[in-house]
């Protein structure tokens, strides 16, 4: 499989993302649920804190990802749903780097949504891998 992006403007890649992400010869894509601050009984984590909620979340992607056979490195695009985006704005230099750290290299959009599964979740990620 090999990958190339494309970024005709560069202010996502301040972000750590990219405008477009190209899969040539991918044999696997895998679509991965919406993860969660959860535990393995689905229990909410680290209410009221955005950072901790979003590393819990994305932990559960990368164990989601490994049960599969796959790394960060197969994301192409990850989706963020949060309850408060000028939090996760505000956060977002704390946020972002665990994508780029772990060698992801994603498209993203980010929603806002009025509520998830437990009124205390602030975030969860939702994503596409390929391999």
């Amino acid at each position: 499989m090999e990958k190339s992006v494309h970024n005709p403007t560069p202010w996502l890649q301040h972000f750590g993302l990219n405008h477009a992400v190209e899969v040539q010869g991918g044999q696997r894509t895998l679509y991965l649920s919406g993860q969660t601050a959860s535990d393995a009984d689905g229990a909410l984590l680290h209410a009221g804190d955005m950072v901790a909620q979003y590393t819990s979340a994305w932990q559960n992607m990368l164990d989601a990802l490994a049960a599969a056979g796959m790394g960060p490195e197969n994301l192409v695009r990850l989706n963020f749903y949060t309850t408060d985006v000028p939090k996760f704005m505000e956060m977002a230099d704390q946020i972002m780097p665990l994508h780029v750290e772990a060698g992801a290299q994603i498209v993203s959009t980010l929603l806002g949504v009025q509520t998830l599964y437990d009124p205390d979740a602030m975030i969860e990620i939702e994503g596409t891998a390929v391999a």
